[in-house]
Parts: structure tokens; sequence; C-alpha cells
């Protein structure tokens, strides 16, 4: 990795893949004494709504470790199950709208402006025109809310190998929903989660897509391909993506949201610990 590389680039943590061999409260600070003052998190609640006392020992965790939430799913479904989202499945809908404001409230309370909205599967028994109207719909709200926060929602595209049924599996198909969502629903705080793991394996050529649409990225998140382990486990040239990336017009938090190859602490051996810490990279430019 070059100096650019190692100058411009700050990373977070994702909690709900990372640390899970520990419980959910107790990794913010395992992110911290590995050197990481960032998080992120898929809604780590079996319910839309949770109580005011789960929501607080969560923010609680994060605040007294030190780190900074900087990105959050909205509620998307029992993932383990198979879930991908809510926001496109009639069935789901209200569900979706239930965790909107929660979702933001929380983002709100710990200053991150940042979230994901997973899509959702295919309804066999809806057509993709009625999904896509009231996907749209949910995003609009979603947007919305996550405006008076000063945050913006994030779209990704997931594998098809290992989503079969998610309907959105490249950046074309991301992009153009948020082309939509922008100009015909005036909606401009909606970007492109670009997840390089996702996309990698479904045959894009990454590094052109970093020259070529970084502006559109609202976040972006790594893993190496074909296993999903850390970077160096896989297929992909990470010094010179993260080259690519570094010099790009993207300025936003590169999300570790990979499974770990052994125990998580020992995972981050190819990022000097000295980069771990956005504080640090920001005080060193």
């Amino acid at each position: 990795m070059s100096d650019a590389a190692q100058m411009a680039l700050r990373y977070d943590v994702n909690l709900s893949i990372l640390f899970t061999e520990l419980p959910l409260l107790q990794r913010p600070a395992a992110a911290a004494a590995a050197g990481f003052d960032a998080v992120e998190l898929w809604w780590p609640f079996p319910e839309p709504v949770p109580s005011d006392r789960d929501l607080d020992q969560l923010r609680d965790a994060i605040l007294d470790s030190g780190t900074r939430l900087v990105g959050l799913n909205f509620d998307a479904g029992n993932m383990a199950a198979g879930d991908r989202g809510l926001l496109s499945r009639p069935a789901d809908s209200e569900r979706f709208r239930a965790n909107i404001d929660v979702a933001v409230g929380l983002a709100a309370s710990l200053g991150c402006t940042v979230l994901n909205a997973l899509y959702g599967n295919w309804d066999p028994e809806s057509s993709v025109p009625e999904q896509r109207e009231i996907a749209t719909e949910n995003l609009v709200l979603a947007a919305r809310s996550a405006e008076r926060a000063g945050a913006t929602v994030v779209i990704e595209a997931l594998n098809s190998i290992e989503s079969p049924d998610y309907p959105i599996t490249s950046s074309h198909e991301a992009l153009d929903l948020i082309e939509y969502l922008r100009v015909i629903h005036d909606v401009p705080n909606i970007a492109f989660l670009a997840d390089l793991y996702h996309l990698a394996r479904m045959g894009e050529p990454v590094e052109q897509l970093i020259e070529r649409r970084a502006d559109r990225f609202g976040h972006v998140q790594i893993a190496d391909p074909p296993g999903r382990g850390q970077p160096g486990t896989g297929d992909l040239d990470w010094p010179t993506l993260l080259d690519r990336l570094a010099t790009s017009e993207y300025r936003g938090y590169v999300g570790l949201e990979y499974k770990p190859v052994g125990p998580s602490a020992d995972s981050f051996g190819w990022l000097p610990r000295h980069l771990r810490s956005a504080a640090a990279v920001e005080e060193s430019v």
C-alpha cells in the first residue's frame, strides 16, 4: 500500500461479523483494544423497536469504549435465516416503517450519518413492479427521516451466489435505483454502498468501478473473495485497490465486513496498527 493510501483512508470494524466470539456489548471495547476508534453494525436487535433499556445499553457500550458509530443498518429481518431486508416486501413493510425513526434516532444520538437499507428478497406473492413501488415509498420515507438527522441512506448490491433471491446484484442496478430516487423523487441524501466483496464475487471490475464511480459512494465495505475473509486471504489485489480508493473522490470510512480467518483480534495484521485509528490518521494528514 502506498503512502497515499496509508494517509487517506479511515477504517471501521463491523461488529456484527467481527468479534462475534464476544457478547454484543463487549465488542466496541474489543475493537478499541485492537486500535480502532470507529465501528459499524447491522441492525443489532431481533425486533424493529427494541426497549429503551436495550438502546441505552448499546449506546453506552459504544460511548464508553471511545469508539464512534459510523454505519448502521435499518432492520433487515432475520439475516441468519436468509432475510435480506424488508423495505420492498409488502408483508414486511410496516415492520420496516416502524424501524425507520428508531434506527435514525439511534444513529443520530451517536453521530452516525450512514444508514444502510437492504432492499429485500423477491416476494413470490408480489410482482416486480409492486415491489419496486413499495420499495420506492419506503426508501423515500427513510431518506426523509435520515435527512432531518443529517444522514445519508445507502443501497448496496449483494452477490447472487450467497443471496440468490436478492434482486440488486450489480453496481449498475443499485446506481440506477439511486438515480431514479434522486431525480424523480428529489431525494438528495441517497448513495451507493460499494461492498467490494459482493461486487467482486459478481465479476465486476472493482478497480474500474472505484475510478469511475467513487463520487457516488456513500460507504465502502471490504472482504476478500471468495471466502469473505480479511484482505490477503483471497483473490483481490488490495494494495492496488486501496491505492485507487485513497486517490479517488471518496472520503468516507472503509468498513471491515469480513469473516475473520482465526480469532477476530488476530485478523488485522494486514493493517498496521497506526492506521487503524481514524483520528490518528486525520492528525497526520
